[in-house]
């Protein structure tokens, strides 16, 4: 790897260079490992050190087709060639007519469909929210408990999780109700959440006044729980009952993360809007908001927008991501990594009483983690001193959920079986080694 003359070899260590993060930039910008990347291929990261890790993070479900998959790379660079921005409200450029026009046929039901791109998934679920209010003349907003939407003011109220996220930044905005999501390992059967939000209805908000539902089919941040496909045809036909709009959040779900190009295919359940963001491009920033073609077009020319909104190199990128989906067949490929990571993480939870449930969809998996006899108390310590262990074996893990007591695995859908096996025995040695510790 090449260093820069002017920076001498002690500098270049993770320690020396998270000394200058800490001093640069301010500590609400969490960090999760003392690592920094040089390189990365595929599952692979090497960091500047030259330790070598599996990758069963993506970036936070970004990278579904993998670090720097060579297609990819290809129509970026041609792409740089041509031009990387105009901002796409002065002057258009055909990668992102072509990109909305292949989603808009991706996207389930028979109407007619638009899109309109952004670039964070934050801003998509805003741009949603404000579609649904146009198009209803309506301002209630009813989300989930659990449930991630963002990191910006409306979508911190829309998001169903205090700490980290919403603390100390209030007050939100108003009109944001939270429901209760199903689960059945909590106790949360479909009708206590449909009973929740009949019970916003009552209680607080009449649905006359409700522009729109937002659930994520599979929550991400809040536990890889699985929408029930009961519970979501319910939600349907209450959203038609009461004329809501009923938005699918398919950010990190979404571009064929569960064997399917969106989740809530699995369900036969169409939303009206569907948001997308995380690997949709591979790694570059774009955010779509899909949906009917009559809901979309509710705001006035003007009213949706943003100067870098669905860039010219992530929107080639993107259009390259569905293609390696159709040439790989990676749909199919994300069913058959969901079952060898179901698989092995059962083997774990044969072995240890700790693991309280192994669930996911496709290869959206994820394990969670009690006291031992105590599948009522979350074990938030033991969750990360099995990151910490991991890590320091070669393999990068993420926790969630509302207690941080969940394993979540995103590993590239391109990831061959021999580095998902290589990954699974190193989680289930550092499960060993931190249980025995």
């Amino acid at each position: 790897m090449q260093r820069d003359p002017h920076i001498s070899q002690s500098q270049h260590t993770n320690a020396a260079l998270m000394a200058r993060r800490r001093a640069a930039m301010p500590r609400g910008s969490g960090q999760t490992y003392e690592v920094f990347v040089d390189h990365a291929l595929n599952a692979e990261v090497w960091d500047i050190e030259g330790r070598r890790y599996i990758d069963f993070a993506g970036g936070i479900a970004v990278l579904n087709t993998g670090h720097r998959h060579p297609a990819i790379v290809e129509a970026v660079k041609a792409q740089l060639d041509k031009v990387t921005h105009t901002c796409f409200q002065v002057l258009a450029y055909e990668p992102l007519v072509e990109l909305a026009e292949r989603l808009n046929a991706l996207a389930p039901g028979d109407a007619p469909k638009k899109s309109f791109f952004v670039t964070t998934g934050a801003e998509a679920v805003e741009n949603a929210i404000k579609i649904a209010r146009a198009y209803t003349k309506r301002s209630g907003v009813i989300a989930f408990g659990g449930g991630f939407h963002g990191r910006s003011m409306l979508t911190l109220a829309l998001t169903g999780k205090v700490a980290p996220y919403k603390a100390g930044f209030g007050p939100y905005p108003a009109e944001i109700f939270h429901a209760r999501f199903p689960s059945a390992l909590h106790g949360v059967s479909v009708a206590d959440s449909l009973a929740s939000i009949e019970h916003i209805f009552k209680n607080d908000i009449e649905p006359e006044r409700v522009a729109a539902i937002i659930i994520e089919p599979v929550q991400g941040e809040g536990g890889f729980y699985v929408a029930p496909t009961e519970f979501l045809v319910a939600l349907r036909s209450m959203c038609d009952k009461h004329g809501i709009v009923l938005i699918a959040d398919e950010i990190q779900s979404g571009a064929g993360r569960t064997g399917t190009w969106l989740a809530i295919e699995h369900s036969g359940v169409v939303p009206d809007l569907i948001t997308m963001a995380k690997s949709l491009a591979g790694g570059y920033p774009i955010a779509a908001v899909t949906g009917r073609a009559d809901i979309m077009d509710a705001p006035n020319p003007g009213g949706l927008g943003g100067t870098y909104a669905g860039n010219p190199l992530a929107a080639v990128a993107a259009l390259e991501v569905i293609n390696i989906f159709e040439r790989e067949n990676l749909l199919e490929r994300s069913r058959v990594i969901g079952e060898r990571l179901v698989a092995g993480l059962r083997a774990i939870a044969a072995k240890h009483p700790e693991v309280g449930e192994v669930r996911g969809l496709g290869a959206m998996v994820a394990m969670e983690l009690f006291e031992v006899g105590k599948h009522h108390v979350p074990d938030a310590d033991l969750t990360k001193r099995l990151c910490t262990e991991a890590l320091r074996r070669g393999l990068v893990l993420l926790s969630c959920g509302s207690y941080a007591n969940i394993i979540r695995v995103l590993v590239p859908l391109t990831a061959s079986d021999e580095i998902i096996d290589e990954g699974m025995k190193i989680l289930a040695d550092s499960f060993d080694a931190v249980v025995k510790g």
